[in-house]
């Protein structure tokens, strides 16, 4: 089993960056494949980036592709997402989520953190 705890969230301009951690709470971290997701008002928790448990492969939604970079640090059991040129339309909440194998798919995602709200003024 393993706890996640988001940070990083805040409030942005337009235009502007902001980085979320996702810290675990165990070493085996480092076997799982690793997931963002965010849910805004009224909508469907979707798909963000995943990264595989070594971080050598990586998926983005169209959305954020070219925008927001997904990374690991194995040794620190930390997962990070870098976003930049941050859009109104990315407000929402973030999760992160661990799962056993990597993919989009949130059904695949068996551990999730409480969230951290990210929210972009225009």
């Amino acid at each position: 089993q393993v706890q996640l705890v988001e940070s990083g969230g805040g409030l942005v301009q337009a235009g502007g960056s902001l980085r979320l951690s996702c810290a675990a709470s165990t070493r085996t971290f480092s076997l799982y494949a690793m997931g963002w997701f965010r849910q805004a008002p009224g909508k469907e928790r979707e798909f963000v980036a995943a990264i595989n448990w070594s971080g050598g492969t990586t998926d983005y939604a169209d959305s954020v592709k070219g925008r927001f970079t997904i990374s690991r640090d194995n040794a620190k059991i930390t997962l990070y997402l870098q976003m930049n040129s941050l859009k109104p339309e990315d407000t929402a909440a973030y999760y992160c989520g661990a799962s056993s194998s990597f993919g989009r798919d949130r059904a695949r995602y068996g551990y999730w953190g409480q969230g951290t709200q990210v929210t972009v003024s225009s």
